[in-house]
């Protein structure tokens, strides 16, 4: 007599997902995953679903070595070994990335599909980021070729992360509307340094980020929509609770320049750019 299997739920497997902890596997994990989740059938006993972790999180390599983040070390650009050490902190950057996207759709129950769906979908078009940028550090030194790992890195990410676990509208206020939208006003002032350099491999960094701002501007829309959705399911004004959230979490307050046509892009209003300058 055959059985007919229960298929599994997205987000277990999203927590699984985030126990991995060698690169290229959580990326192998992520496109399955992806894969999976358009053709589950959600119910809402998925969205509802309690789960729990039973390992320390996140997954993640031995290396690289962690540290303070005033102790990273600032190389030049115009070294090869300077530009190897900004595409690593990029990789970094995606790493955790992956890591905040699974850890919001497992963690949190309740809320609609649609929330677990945008969070998986960052997670994989994380994963294809890292994955990318892994193999333009590898390429950069044929001979001995530079790999995730080998430079030192820090861990601001996903402490805020840590800090934000019990508070789902905290959680979209500060992980990808703020650090995360940092990137978007970091990435051009990149890529312009990366021009003066003008090697091919400058050139190609640039071609890179290129393609990752795009489909970043979309996971900051992502948590621009989710925290408005909480704030509007609680009665909250958006920017006024936005600063009480920074005082409780002790974010770090941005400074410009800012990158507005990105920003509007992704969903700030206009009083949500002007708070930044206050």
């Amino acid at each position: 007599m055959s059985t007919v299997s229960t298929p599994i739920n997205p987000r277990a497997l999203a927590l699984q997902a985030l126990q991995v902890k060698q690169p290229t596997e959580k990326v192998d994990a992520l496109r399955a995953l992806w894969q999976h989740a358009q053709t589950f059938e959600w119910t809402q006993a998925t969205n509802n679903a309690a789960l729990e972790a039973k390992e320390t999180l996140p997954g993640r390599p031995d290396k690289p070595l962690l540290v303070h983040p005033g102790s990273v070390p600032t190389r030049s650009v115009h070294t090869l070994a300077g530009r190897a050490a900004l595409v690593h902190a990029i990789c970094h950057i995606e790493f955790n990335a992956i890591n905040l996207a699974l850890d919001a759709v497992w963690r949190y129950a309740g809320m609609p599909t649609a929330f677990y769906m945008d969070w998986l979908r960052v997670a994989y078009e994380e994963s294809t980021h890292f994955d990318m940028l892994s193999k333009h550090l590898n390429s950069l030194q044929p001979t001995e070729p530079w790999s995730y790992g080998d430079f030192t890195a820090h861990d601001g990410l996903w402490l805020m992360c840590e800090k934000t676990a019990v508070d789902i509208t905290a959680r979209m206020a500060l992980v990808p509307r703020t650090l995360e939208a940092r990137g978007l006003d970091a990435t051009p002032l990149i890529q312009a340094k990366l021009r003066t350099v003008n090697t091919p491999d400058a050139l190609q960094t640039v071609a890179v980020l290129d393609f990752i701002l795009s489909e970043e501007v979309g996971h900051v829309a992502i948590g621009n929509h989710w925290y408005k959705h909480l704030c509007m399911q609680q009665g909250l004004g958006p920017v006024a609770h936005y600063a009480e959230l920074v005082a409780t979490y002790d974010a770090p307050k941005l400074k410009p320049p800012f990158n507005n046509e990105a920003r509007r892009a992704a969903g700030f209003s206009e009083e949500e750019l002007a708070y930044l300058l206050t």
